[in-house]
């Protein structure tokens, strides 16, 4: 039985889109029989997040690069192989990992500590154009991350009558309230839903009308997507995910390395792309969308098997080392 240490960040200012990959790929773990540590920054929501999970985690500081803690961990939990995905991991920590003596491996990582990874998979646009560093480079689609409770939900939609809004697990810059000035001025309703991290509770309030339905870190957003026929996003995974179980999207860059996914997406034929949130192209939110056929290309071209491929590259590096 191998051991996984997964070693993530989850904040406010960071996001939760990291922390959410992390658990759909210790339930492949779980389902395949292997074990796993889930490494994580001290954050107290996210901590709280995954205490009503019942995830097996750990809490150490990530900043700390002269304490090596990564040896310590690897030691005390008996770690066999160590998956970052952080985006910019120092040089420093891959250094401790791999003087360890485990195989490394890295999501989507553009940081000085990807050039020790034995494998670098790049599942995100912002990483299909970019020379990312690592032993062996593997990019696509194929190795995204996704839920794969998506194919129990799939369903083509042919016109839109319910919207849902969903901004991330915390929408740091609070693009929740842009979007619902937007469309209360329109007067569109639609059910807004706000993550785990969300603190914009307050201002989101002050635009509230009979219109909108707000609910908070819903059981399963996932299952929420199947009772709506468009779905306004950020640019992490969330759309990936509703494009593929038929949901198309209107995408908004929380980030600038968000930029990217709106513009694949909306190449794709699967969402169309509203922008920088600091700049919305609100006129989007009125175009008359092909919704049949947008819904059509997402279930079509975007698939849950990504986990299964990284693992089964896993499985053949460590077969190796």
């Amino acid at each position: 039985m191998k051991k996984f240490g997964i070693c993530v960040e989850s904040s406010h200012q960071k996001g939760l889109g990291h922390l959410i990959r992390a658990l759909n790929l210790i339930e492949l773990l779980k389902e395949r029989g292997d074990n796993y540590l889930l490494i994580m920054n001290n954050d107290a929501a996210s901590i709280s997040f995954l205490k009503k999970l019942s995830v097996n985690f750990e809490v150490v500081e990530m900043n700390d690069s002269a304490g090596n803690w990564e040896t310590t961990l690897v030691e005390k939990h008996k770690i066999s192989i160590w998956i970052n995905d952080r985006l910019d991991t120092l040089i420093e920590h891959a250094r401790n990992v791999k003087l360890s003596g485990i195989p490394l491996v890295c999501i989507d990582d553009r940081g000085g500590g990807a050039e020790l990874a034995d494998i670098n998979f790049g599942s995100l646009p912002l990483s299909f154009n970019r020379n990312l560093k690592g032993k062996k480079v593997l990019k696509g689609l194929q190795y995204l991350i996704l839920d794969k409770k998506i194919d129990k939900y799939k369903k083509s939609r042919k016109r839109i009558e319910r919207i849902l809004v969903v901004l991330g697990g915390s929408d740091t810059y609070g693009v929740t309230l842009k979007v619902a000035r937007i469309l209360r001025n329109m007067g569109k309703s639609a059910t807004i839903v706000t993550g785990p991290l969300f603190r914009h509770e307050l201002e989101l309030n002050k635009f509230m009308y009979s219109g909108f339905v707000v609910k908070k870190a819903v059981p399963s957003l996932v299952s929420e997507f199947a009772n709506y026929d468009l779905a306004i996003t950020g640019g992490g995974i969330t759309p990936f995910e509703a494009n593929a179980s038929g949901l198309p999207c209107i995408v908004i860059a929380n980030e600038l390395s968000e930029m990217p996914t709106g513009q694949f997406l909306s190449k794709l034929g699967s969402s169309v792309f509203a922008g920088y949130h600091e700049k919305i192209k609100s006129n989007i939110l009125t175009k008359d969308l092909n919704i049949e056929k947008m819904s059509i290309l997402g279930m079509d071209q975007i698939k849950t098997s990504g986990v299964d491929n990284i693992y089964e590259e896993i499985n053949l590096l460590w077969a190796k080392s």
